[in-house]
């Protein structure tokens, strides 16, 4: 049985690994890299899973415990933004895949963000190309709004996202 929760200090080791492999594996789908992120230190991942005032990351766990999936939110700040929310980072390992674990995370994630007051609408961008996750999505309520071409370059190959957004 899998069970997702919210991450904090001491899954920084676990979220570190599983975010490496997700950009060696899929480097095409993260606008950052293996090579940079490689590179960060260890209290660079404390930090990005630390639970805060409009941002959480939610970790999915197999029956070993082992990290296999995570997605992190995170509440726009301004005082004309703070009714959006971004999804960021969304990634299950192939080990993991057919479960229904992405569907998983992202209903706790968009029970959890919606929990939040004034929050009205969640944002994502996902790889135009990326049938699987649209479909996943959209099965959610995400609606595509736009599309930015050429958003990502990765060897010398360029990357559409669509921009896709839930009205809460």
């Amino acid at each position: 049985m899998m069970k997702i929760r919210v991450l904090e200090d001491f899954d920084a080791r676990l979220y570190q690994a599983l975010r490496l492999k997700a950009l060696k594996l899929s480097p095409e789908a993260f606008g950052s890299t293996y090579e940079r992120e490689v590179q960060f230190t260890f209290e660079t991942f404390v930090e990005r899973v630390r639970p805060a005032d409009g941002k959480f990351v939610l970790g999915a766990f197999d029956e070993s415990g082992s990290l296999v999936g995570s997605v992190s939110f995170v509440r726009e700040s301004g005082m004309k933004s703070s009714h959006k929310g971004n999804v960021y980072g969304m990634y299950v390992a192939p080990e993991a895949g057919g479960q229904g674990l992405g569907k998983k995370l992202m209903l706790e994630l968009i029970g959890r963000a919606s929990r939040y007051e004034g929050l009205e609408q969640i944002n994502l961008m996902v790889l135009s190309d990326n049938v699987i996750a649209k479909k996943l999505y959209k099965s959610l309520g995400f609606e595509i709004y736009g599309v930015e071409r050429k958003a990502l370059k990765y060897n010398g190959r360029y990357y559409d996202e669509d921009l896709m957004v839930l009205y809460i």
